[in-house]
């Protein structure tokens, strides 16, 4: 693992377990605000940052972006509460493998299209607290959030991590992988815990398709 420096997770489907709760939550604020919109549309914005997506769901028209602003805010309030009735939990396997990368003085990273209040929610929730992972970044820390590499950046910059060419992009969805295809990281590798089916990752740019984070360490021990 000596050109392994830093893994990058994504949250939601990766290292968190989704039980519907995200694209539950965006169909009813839409649908609070009068806006139907297709499973197809939905899909096509999971793992995009969550303001991102609600913008681009919402109609043109006068007035969009405060539309949007709302319609967000309803959508945050609406997660919340799902994720109070559901509980959160990690994806199994996800706090073994943060440890264990960290004890091969491999540096682990959070990033997420959620911003950093609902973010903080569920790092408190799962109870991990702060020396697990080395940096955890949210859609609002960046200007643009996946397909754009940014949050991936923003990763590497917070560990001090100066070449693409050592670091690992892990996500669930096809967002996550053209974000770590346009990063141009070494590893980027797509998972089956989360919203996308190995059909649509198998479509993205990747190096790797596992069943979930749980096999990585026998991937990266290879590399």
């Amino acid at each position: 693992m000596e050109n392994l420096e830093l893994v990058v997770f994504d949250m939601g489907g990766t290292t968190v377990s989704d039980h519907g709760e995200v694209p539950a939550a965006f169909t009813g604020a839409l649908t609070q605000h009068g806006i139907e919109i297709s499973a197809d549309q939905l899909n096509s914005v999971r793992g995009r940052s969550k303001r991102e997506a609600v913008l681009q769901l919402v109609p043109e028209g006068l007035g969009r972006e405060s539309r949007a602003e709302e319609v967000y805010k309803t959508f945050r309030e609406n997660l919340w509460l799902r994720y109070q009735a559901s509980g959160v939990s990690e994806v199994a396997g996800a706090t073994v493998i943060f440890q264990s990368l960290r004890n091969r003085g491999v540096r682990v990273a959070l990033n997420t299209g959620f911003d950093r209040e609902i973010t903080t929610l569920l790092l408190n929730a799962l109870a991990w607290t702060e020396g697990l992972v080395d940096a955890v970044i949210c859609g609002d820390d960046v200007s643009q959030g996946r397909p754009a590499p940014y949050l991936i950046f923003c990763a590497m910059e917070a560990v001090g991590a100066h070449s693409v060419h050592k670091v690992a992009n892990v996500g669930d969805t096809v967002q996550d992988l053209l974000a770590g295809h346009n990063a141009g990281v070494r590893w980027n590798v797509g998972v089956l815990s989360g919203a996308h089916p190995r059909v649509a990752l198998q479509g993205a740019p990747h190096t790797h398709i596992l069943p979930s984070i749980a096999d990585l360490l026998g991937l990266w021990g290879e590399a």
